[in-house]
């Protein structure tokens, strides 16, 4: 991090606008089939990520997850804050699963292969930026998967939940036997992966699988309203902060306490500490850099 980088305001989005209005990652997302990308349309420097895939429910085939991956490769390197994740309208679905047709192709050793990371899942999980997913109807599957590598997830009440791979004789491969046991426990896990039912938005909500469910009058003024409260915060405290409580989960204490308190320090070397604590005692918005990439 270096003291002379652009602040917010100053930075005509080099990565965010080209010449004609459009934004990199908007004209990534042009190219793709299956997904669509919008910046800035609801809240400046959040951007909406929708996937594509009416006639399938958004099942998550190959190009699917090539071009969500690309996508969201492109905003990485943009000075975007925050990411809504969702699936469209006309989909009426978050994501139904995975590509039932793909998987029943698959060999043993072409499915090791499908599975070397970082698939989309991780590249979610691993984003700089947080992700909300907008879980906007049926998360089943690898849909369920993608929703839990996202960092918060809020669920409209028509959706159902579940991870039915075990219907089809097969078990969740995209994290779910993983992610699910942290975000709602063993016995949850257990329950909803050893029997594949499917369970409501509010009993998601009842169990920790998602953190909020609303109806058609909340359910996107709620996703934006988060969004915003996080798009407003310096991008490098964001990005340490992530890192910081996703490590809750996958190191013993000492030694996520040790790592927050390093993050914590590496927060000092950047400008938007002083930026920040000078803007508090001023009594005034703050400006905030934007992260050096």
């Amino acid at each position: 991090m270096s003291g002379d980088e652009p602040s917010a305001d100053d930075s005509q989005t080099d990565d965010l606008r080209t010449d004609g209005g459009e934004s990199t990652v908007e004209s990534v997302a042009a190219e793709c089939e299956t997904v669509d990308a919008v910046v800035d349309d609801r809240v400046e420097g959040v951007v909406t990520v929708t996937l594509n895939r009416p006639d399938a429910r958004n099942a998550l085939n190959a190009t699917l997850r090539a071009e969500l991956k690309r996508v969201l490769d492109a905003i990485e390197a943009s000075s975007a804050r925050v990411v809504v994740l969702t699936g469209s309208d006309e989909a009426k679905a978050f994501v139904a699963g995975a590509d039932v047709t793909e998987l029943r192709e698959r060999d043993m050793l072409e499915q090791r292969e499908a599975s070397k990371r970082p698939r989309v899942y991780e590249r979610v999980d691993d984003l700089r930026q947080p992700v909300i997913a907008r879980v906007n109807g049926h998360a089943l599957g690898g849909g369920c998967e993608l929703m839990q590598a996202c960092d918060v997830r809020i669920a409209h009440e028509r959706s159902k939940l579940g991870q039915p791979e075990i219907n089809l004789g097969i078990m969740p491969g995209g994290g779910g036997t993983q992610r699910l046991a942290r975000l709602v426990g063993e016995g949850h896990a257990m329950r909803l992966v050893l029997t594949g039912e499917l369970i409501s938005a509010e009993e998601a909500a009842d169990i920790g699988l998602v953190e909020e469910v609303h109806g058609d009058e909340t359910f996107d003024e709620r996703v934006y309203e988060l969004a915003e409260l996080m798009a407003t915060k310096s991008p490098v405290a964001l990005e340490f902060a992530k890192k910081a409580v996703k490590a809750a989960s996958r190191t013993d204490l000492e030694q996520g306490i040790e790592y927050e308190a390093e993050l914590f320090a590496q927060l000092f070397g950047s400008p938007d500490k002083d930026e920040g604590i000078d803007a508090f005692f001023e009594d005034r918005e703050p400006e905030w850099h934007e992260r050096e990439r």
